[in-house]
């Protein structure tokens, strides 16, 4: 969807989705560091107004604001300022809807004031870069809510173009093909993943599978590669749920993130 914008200077992508789980369990899951931890990224967030919101996307890259709709379990909201060099603060709401069969409506806008485009392919960016993490949302509140969760995100640049670093990424994780549905095993890798095949997309900008994890430990595993600035990125966000979950995510980050700034060592 194109940003929209209005006479005020106000510009903004907005997105709806629909999750299982009680608005209960969705606010958890948003207004919550722990909540955001379990489907996104690390996040610590102090839940009134005025408090603080921080994320955490690991190596030195973090992003802060503040609260500004605190509203259970039906509204929440944040602005981040320094969110990119130069950009204007960046607003995002959030706001919850029950639906029959607990099952619930989120919308998230985000917004900013700016007299120029300048910032519009940014805006596009977080709009384009929400349905794989909603995708583990939906998984989570699914399978795992409630669960102790850790997690970490791991992103390089792989060189090649999008389409050899998929292939190469895939084939190193055993995931060539891989469909819907199916179990596979991801063994050439640090861990041994083992699940079910929950989603797989392909696009030109982007590619993706999510697993539903099994082994080691019940989780989720998120690969990805994208395009960005015309180099081919790879990526994995690794989700863990239970007792243990942040000693087992200590314990595999570094490797995981060793093995992909390696050139994902077996892929050839």
């Amino acid at each position: 969807m194109p940003v929209r914008k209005d006479e005020t200077g106000r510009r903004w992508v907005e997105m709806e989705i629909l999750t299982p789980g009680t608005p209960e369990q969705v606010w958890d899951a948003f207004a919550t560091g722990p909540g955001y931890t379990a489907w996104f990224t690390k996040a610590e967030i102090e839940g009134k107004v005025g408090g603080r919101f921080r994320l955490d996307f690991g190596q030195g890259m973090t992003t802060s604001g503040e609260v500004t709709f605190w509203e259970p379990p039906h509204r929440f909201g944040y602005v981040e300022k320094g969110w990119a060099p130069g950009a204007p603060p960046c607003a995002t709401e959030i706001t919850i809807t029950a639906r029959s069969g607990d099952r619930c409506v989120v919308r998230m806008v985000h917004s900013l004031f700016s007299s120029t485009d300048d910032w519009d392919d940014q805006l596009e960016g977080f709009e384009s870069g929400w349905p794989g993490f909603f995708a583990v949302l939906r998984t989570y509140l699914a399978h795992f809510a409630g669960r102790p969760p850790a997690s970490f995100f791991a992103m390089v640049p792989a060189g090649g173009d999008l389409v050899s670093t998929w292939a190469r990424l895939l084939a190193a994780l055993g995931l060539t093909g891989a469909n819907v549905g199916e179990t596979r095993t991801a063994e050439g890798a640090p861990e041994a993943l083992s699940g079910t095949v929950e989603l797989v997309w392909q696009e030109a900008e982007k590619r993706g599978v999510l697993l539903r994890l099994d082994g080691p430990s019940p989780g989720i595993a998120l690969v990805g590669a994208f395009a960005k600035d015309g180099t081919a990125m790879a990526s994995l966000c690794r989700y863990d749920y239970g007792n243990g979950a942040a000693a087992r995510i200590a314990e595999c980050e570094p490797k995981w993130r060793a093995w992909l700034g390696g050139g994902f060592p077996g892929s050839q």
